[in-house]
């Protein structure tokens, strides 16, 4: 019933305001029905060099990668909500495969931007969607210095350029974390983030992506959108 009421004021606000979807380019929707059910399927669980576990809603290709490119780089918000519901289904796996080890006050913990792309954006992705999908997040980690893009940069590179990048307030002592981000390329992010949590006295459990790129690798000719930066 509330996916059939959704489509009909889809279909109501294209006839005023025409829209394209960011996955393909299909009139009418900011996400069709084809690159919705995209970032529908099983949810990728990695872990990282690290250790950490990472729980993605999609792989970072396709239909997935347009849309997400879309949403963080060239102002189509109008995809938030669908994103958002793949957010929360990657969160609820997260969680119900974290129940044994955790307690009920998981605080979310987003990933910053670094300060040039939120400036170039014009918006927060994370703060967007964590709206869309109503979840409550700790903004809890900064940058304490700039960095470089990381697209483009080898794995090594990234763990290079963001080593202490980033520190954590006060807020995540004593509380078990799970760290938020968009996509998850080689994992050089979540890693610095994770460490900026620990030492300010908080426990990461875990993360939770819209999307996975196993290996840093070059696009696909039929995803065009570049290898993500991380944030």
């Amino acid at each position: 019933m509330l996916a059939s009421l959704r489509a009909a004021l889809a279909d109501a606000l294209a006839l005023v305001l025409p829209v394209a979807c960011a996955g393909c380019g299909a009139p009418d929707r900011a996400v069709c029905a084809a690159c919705e059910r995209a970032l529908a399927g099983e949810v990728v669980v990695q872990r990282l060099a690290g250790g950490m576990r990472v729980w993605s809603a999609a792989a970072y290709d396709g239909p997935v990668a347009r849309v997400i490119a879309a949403f963080k780089d060239s102002g189509a918000t109008g995809a938030a909500p669908v994103l958002a519901r793949a957010l929360r289904r990657a969160l609820a796996v997260a969680a119900a495969d974290l129940a044994p080890v955790a307690d009920r006050r998981l605080l979310l913990v987003p990933v910053p931007s670094a300060p040039a792309s939120t400036r170039r954006r014009g918006y927060l992705p994370l703060a967007v969607l964590a709206r869309a999908a109503r979840l409550p997040l700790a903004r809890a980690l900064r940058h304490v210095r700039a960095v470089r893009d990381q697209a483009g940069l080898a794995a090594a590179a990234r763990a290079v350029n963001l080593a202490g990048a980033m520190a954590a307030d006060r807020s995540v002592a004593g509380r078990e974390v799970v760290l938020l981000d968009d996509v998850v390329t080689t994992g050089a992010t979540l890693e610095e983030a994770a460490r900026a949590v620990r030492e300010a006295g908080g426990r990461v459990l875990g993360a939770v992506t819209l999307a996975a790129t196993p290996l840093q690798r070059a696009p696909h000719p039929s995803s065009p959108a570049p290898i993500p930066s991380e944030s």
